[in-house]
């Protein structure tokens, strides 16, 4: 996809959307974890706390017993990061009982470190213990023996807090992975949807291309609602291009016929009169009468250029004019050879391939000892299918054109040869009506050292 694709920009913004929204996401999803993991965490050390006073207390007894079975196999085993502690308040009592993983060591007090109980006659704490192992500590005060007189005893609960950090990570490497993959299927599901999506423009360009070409006269097939109207205004828009291009065509004829009587009354007047004047008046007349062909000629071929889809095959074309002037020449034994490929086809009107053609192998059919060829290729450019072109040289064996010769044979009138009949507006009509195709006319040698004329024309 280009950069100033239209598929590039809708595919770019969703994948900048998912870039933004999916970490967004995971941050959001992987906090809501931690907090939930935390909150079981701490529910796992009341539940916990809460055992550690039942099996402890003894109500024949004064002081706390040692619990025997606390229900977790980890506060057996050596430095593991759960432990628990219950330690006298009174500083005569040094009766201090311990877990069995806490090995001799003893812990620090969240009321150590100025931390009050919460309404629920808990102190929480993280720090760090034997080990250097993240703790998460949670204490409370339970009193032995009367209210007024009993004997107060801090009890103890810590658990590794690792485990919560372990079940955040691996939750979250999960969450990666997860994402990713949806992140992956997203941005392809999209790449197809914009791809389907856009289909329609595709058939209108598919569409337009055989308009073109000559293949269809109007946009058909069914499109999405959304594109109807579009589909309905280029249709509008061809038929109103041709309308258009037809009544510029009926101009022109008229145009045509209104002019042309006045000028054959002046001329066939002048005639009749045979002063100086007369005489001026009809080289005059002539001249009018040459410049308004041309013109017309011009308009002609301008309304003509114009038409969406024309389509002429060349190989018929070329053979019907090579036949007929073969025909005309006879007595010079003429001969033209055609060598054109049947798949060459010109993009525009066969009137107007009929009158380049004929102009150049009737001006080729004039100045030949009596060989003419005319040879056919198509030019495909790569990537560019629109830009394919048919270029048809024209070469006879006659006395050719210097180059300064061929530079002036190009323009309006210009005759080298006044013997021979025309007008001298052939090459210059050529030369203009290939160009409003976008083609062109180039003057060379041939090889047989008279005129090459090598007509460059838009194909299909």
């Amino acid at each position: 996809m280009r950069p100033n694709a239209l598929a590039f920009r809708l595919f770019a913004a969703a994948a900048l959307w998912s870039l933004i929204s999916l970490p967004l996401t995971a941050y959001a999803l992987n906090s809501v974890f931690r907090r939930q993991v935390e909150r079981d965490f701490d529910e796992r050390l009341r539940g916990l706390m809460t055992t550690l006073v039942i099996e402890s207390f003894d109500s024949r007894l004064k002081e706390p017993a040692k619990p025997q079975e606390m229900g977790e196999g980890l506060f057996k085993q050596t430095l593991t990061g759960w432990y628990w502690q219950i330690k006298p308040l009174d500083p005569r009592d040094t009766r201090t009982l311990i877990s069995d993983s806490l090995v001799g060591e003893t812990l620090k007090l969240p009321r150590d470190l100025g931390i009050k109980p919460g309404s629920d006659g808990l102190r929480w704490a993280d720090f760090y213990g034997p080990e250097k192992t993240r703790l998460r500590v949670i204490e409370r005060d339970v009193v032995f023996g009367p209210p007024d007189d009993g004997h107060v005893y801090s009890y103890v609960i810590t658990g590794r807090y690792d485990e919560v950090e372990t079940s955040v990570a691996e939750f979250r490497n999960l969450l990666i992975s997860a994402l990713a993959v949806f992140g992956a299927g997203l941005l392809a599901a999209t790449f197809f949807q914009v791809r389907w999506g856009l289909k329609p423009l595709g058939e209108i360009e598919r569409g337009l291309a055989a308009i073109r070409s000559g293949r269809a006269q109007k946009l058909d097939g069914a499109l999405p609602e959304e594109i109807k109207p579009l589909q309905h205004e280029l249709n509008a828009l061809i038929t109103s291009n041709q309308d258009i291009i037809e009544r510029a065509r009926t101009q022109v004829g008229n145009l045509a016929h209104a002019l042309k009587t006045p000028l054959s009354v002046i001329t066939n007047e002048a005639r009749d009169d045979k002063g100086p004047f007369a005489g001026k008046v009809s080289a005059q007349a002539e001249i009018m009468r040459t410049q308004v062909n041309l013109y017309l000629d011009r308009a002609r071929m301008a309304a003509r250029a114009g038409v969406i889809g024309g389509d002429t095959e060349v190989k018929p074309v070329l053979e019907s004019i090579a036949r007929a002037l073969v025909r005309i020449n006879q007595e010079k034994g003429l001969e033209i050879a055609v060598d054109c490929p049947a798949e060459a086809r010109f993009r525009g009107e066969k009137q107007d391939l009929e009158e380049m053609l004929g102009n150049l192998l009737d001006n080729a059919a004039k100045w030949t000892k009596g060989k003419v060829s005319a040879a056919v290729r198509i030019e495909r450019s790569v990537g560019d299918p629109a830009g394919a072109k048919v270029a048809i040289a024209i070469e006879d064996d006659g006395p050719g054109l210097t180059p300064e010769q061929r530079r002036k044979v190009g323009k309006r009138g210009t005759r080298l040869d006044e013997t021979k009949p025309g007008s001298g507006l052939g090459l210059s009509i050529v030369a203009d009506l290939a160009g409003l195709y976008g083609g062109s006319l180039a003057l060379d040698a041939s090889a047989s050292g008279g005129l090459k004329a090598t007509l460059t024309l838009p194909a299909l």
